[in-house]
């Protein structure tokens, strides 16, 4: 490897890179190309760490791992991807959290250098106090979409992560993404939601049908709300709002309203793209026009029609995006359509493939979903009078990776009480003394097994495994994350 031959760099570097011991921490998108570039520059001295297991939709750009080892440990298999680079290197994987107590100051200070490859905050404050602690260099890296970033930590010498305070955690009432939005990213979280109740996780509290209990409409819907039964009519947070044909769900023999959920509707109409748009874009726009206190002092929303939208197509000139990179030309309304109509298909086949109860796991880097996502927020952003977004604008937002900070609360009330909170906390600490890390009280994990010490055995391996790993969490994590 480089640092072996000789020339290429000066012998007391080259004497530095043999001798030196490295720790990787993940081994997702970033984590992998670090073991390549470290065999290959001469580091023979490596041990590696991950908890997580590899899913299909890593295979695009995480290269130490193909479609054979779908369901196995990363750290496993990207040490024997990076042993074909260099068989004589020594390599140690960790299927395990790096949070885990077994990784205490000791374990760190086995080390010269530590270098994170993390997809949360949590870990990577976790990983920067245990490096202070052992007084070992960490470096610190991370990707946004097409964005990266690399920083140099040294204890004596530089900022830490948490020196810096981080931004605060962006936060949306949910009647805002449902009933009023009024920028891209209002449009654009409410399609990733649309994504997960069609295909995904579906989660009550990423509903997408129109919220007749916004705080703006309490007035209005306590004259409204009660039928001369005395039924309800309101919706709920899970329900589907509109049957399909612009009007609420009749009532049944009992006087009450059966709602059902927007995946089942979808279903039941096979997914059909034309009537999955006039439901969310145009039915959905109608009810949310008879809520008239809400537009006293904003700009209307417009249904829109499938039909005078696809008649436009033929009128509109083409312009010209030769010279322009596909992913930054904006789309029109009807390619949003066609794009729609197609991702639909093919989302809803992939889907409906799985085994009963399994679902899509959102990846912003298949093609189909962010297509999907894309032509949806375009299309409601047309909706609200709310400039547009290329594919690659949308691609590269925050809200679209799962390590940003990012959340959706059920009101404005809630809203207000959660910013109030954060500006009375305190800046986290910005050194740790020996003991740091090992109880950091402060630090709630993204996945709570890994949270707890007890949640994973630690297992440690040198040598090849063929069995499956059960995929240790829910949420599927990957590199692609903000670092603030």
């Amino acid at each position: 490897m480089a640092a072996h031959v000789s020339g290429i760099f000066p012998t007391s570097i080259q004497n530095s890179i043999k001798s030196s011991k490295v720790l990787v921490v993940g081994a997702g998108g970033i984590g992998c190309e670090l073991l390549k570039n470290l065999v290959l520059s001469g580091f023979h001295d490596i041990e590696v760490i991950d908890l997580d297991t590899i899913d299909v939709s890593n295979l695009n750009r995480q290269f130490l791992f193909h479609k054979q080892h779908v369901g196995r440990s990363k750290s496993q298999v990207a040490r024997e991807s990076a042993l074909q680079f260099c068989p004589q290197a020594n390599i140690v994987a960790h299927h395990d959290s790096i949070m885990s107590p077994d990784y205490g100051v000791t374990f760190y200070q086995k080390f010269s250098v530590v270098m994170n490859a993390l997809d949360n905050r949590a870990a990577r404050n976790h990983v920067n106090r245990m490096c202070l602690a052992a007084d070992i260099t960490l470096i610190e890296s991370g990707s946004a979409g097409y964005l990266g970033q690399v920083t140099v930590i040294r204890k004596g010498s530089t900022e830490c992560y948490e020196c810096q305070p981080k931004a605060a955690a962006k936060t949306f009432p949910g009647c805002t993404i449902r009933n009023t939005p009024s920028e891209p990213i209002h449009c654009i979280v409410w399609a990733k939601h649309l994504f997960n109740q069609l295909f995904g996780e579906g989660d009550p509290d990423e509903d997408v049908s129109p919220d007749s209990a916004d705080p703006e409409l309490r007035d209005q819907t306590q004259g409204d709300s009660t039928s001369q039964n005395g039924s309800s009519s309101q919706s709920t947070a899970k329900d589907s709002t509109t049957n399909g044909n612009g009007s609420l769900p009749a009532a049944n023999a009992a006087g009450n309203v059966e709602r059902t959920s927007t995946r089942t509707w979808a279903q039941s109409h096979n997914y059909d793209p034309q009537k999955l748009f006039s439901k969310l874009f145009h039915d959905d726009i109608v009810y949310l026009l008879s809520m008239d206190k809400l537009w006293s002092k904003r700009r209307k929303p417009t249904p829109l029609t499938w039909e005078t939208i696809m008649a436009q197509q033929n009128e509109e000139s083409e312009d010209s995006s030769d010279g322009v990179i596909k992913d930054q030309v904006l789309w029109t309304l009807p390619q949003c359509l066609q794009v729609l109509s197609t991702a639909t298909a093919e989302c809803s086949k992939r889907f409906q493939a799985l085994p009963s109860g399994d679902h899509l796991v959102w990846d912003k880097d298949d093609q189909s979903s962010m297509d999907f996502v894309t032509a949806c927020a375009n299309i409601r952003a047309h909706v609200f009078g709310i400039p547009q977004k290329t594919r690659f604008d949308v691609k590269c937002h925050d809200s679209l990776d799962d390590g940003s900070e990012f959340r959706v609360v059920a009101d404005a009330e809630q809203l207000k009480k959660i910013q109030d909170s954060a500006s009375a906390e305190t800046p986290a600490a910005t050194a740790a003394d020996g003991q740091a890390g090992d109880s950091d009280e402060d630090i709630q994990m993204v996945e709570a097994d890994e949270s707890s010490p007890s949640a994973k055995k630690r297992k440690t391996s040198n040598q090849d495994s063929d069995q499956p790993l059960k995929k240790p969490r829910t949420q599927r994590e990957d590199d692609d994350v903000v670092l603030l």
